[in-house]
């Protein structure tokens, strides 16, 4: 009985292994790459979490650029560019009545204080933050206020007593605000058809009284005229005799005669003795 030896299993061709081991090695960096190697681009920063070294480094900001992060850390990227947040809600006035406010604001977070930032609240701070403070500032600040003062000569001062409010709030949870605006405030209509109203009465009234102060002042004006006039009158007739008045009429009569112009003089036959003059 012959022995026979079990079948050997052929060796793979060399350039088989190297494209086996080639593709294996490709893998394996394309793996490693898209967590190695990252960008992070123009206006924002970003902030490293490792797993297994300390969590999450809140002081050491990662600026824009390529970056090379390990595999098992996390990089955090933030936006820290000037965002804008409308809202729109209901407050009520100082006395209960209900008023609509539309109000914009501009804010973004401070780029240093990223970590912080994240730690505390997380990317979702523009909804979980930034609304709430907003609301909450707009119905205290408003809710001091009558509708009328509201709807016209008090609203700067109520913008900036909102925007003083929420700058404070907003800067303790690393967010910087820009500004906060107004963009409408709208009272219930029959409140402000009242309010108009009494504004054009208002206006109308001061226009009243403007004509009044002015047609007084008009008669102030033409009374010490006429005082003045009775006055220089009284000076007048006190101060010039008639014997002025004729040495005064003598003095003309001579300058007349002694001009160049054709002239007739009749000594002595005028009204006082003063001379008659016929010129042409």
């Amino acid at each position: 009985m012959s022995y026979k030896s079990p079948p050997q299993t052929p060796i793979a061709p060399r350039n088989v292994r190297f494209a086996i081991v080639g593709a294996m090695a490709f893998i394996i960096i394309l793996f490693l790459s898209n967590a190695t190697f990252l960008t992070i681009p123009a206006g924002h920063n970003g902030v490293m979490f490792k797993k297994f070294s300390g969590g999450l480094e809140k002081d050491h900001i990662y600026s824009q650029g390529f970056q090379i992060v390990a595999p098992w850390n996390d990089m955090i990227i933030y936006d820290i560019r000037e965002q804008l947040k409308e809202e729109n809600m209901d407050v009520l006035s100082s006395d209960g009545l209900p008023i609509k406010v539309d109000v914009s604001v501009r804010f973004h977070p401070l780029p240093d204080k990223i970590g912080y930032l994240h730690d505390e609240v997380g990317p979702e701070y523009a909804n979980r933050i930034v609304t709430d403070v907003v609301r909450s500032a707009a119905r205290e600040v408003m809710g001091r206020y009558t509708p009328e003062q509201l709807y016209s000569s008090k609203r700067d001062s109520v913008r900036l007593g909102i925007e003083d409010a929420v700058k404070v709030r907003l800067a303790s949870k690393y967010i910087a605000l820009e500004a906060i605006n107004l963009r409408s405030i709208e009272l219930p209509e029959m409140i402000k058809n009242a309010i108009q109203q009494k504004l054009v009465q208002e206006q109308e009234k001061e226009q009243y009284k403007f004509k009044i102060e002015k047609e007084s002042k008009e008669a102030e004006r033409k009374k010490i005229e006429a005082e003045g006039i009775r006055a220089f009158q009284e000076i007048v007739s006190q101060g010039i005799s008639d014997k002025y008045l004729r040495w005064k009429g003598i003095e003309t009569t001579q300058a007349l005669a002694e001009s160049e112009n054709s002239k007739v003089v009749i000594i002595g036959q005028g009204k006082d003795g003063l001379p008659i003059i016929l010129g042409d």
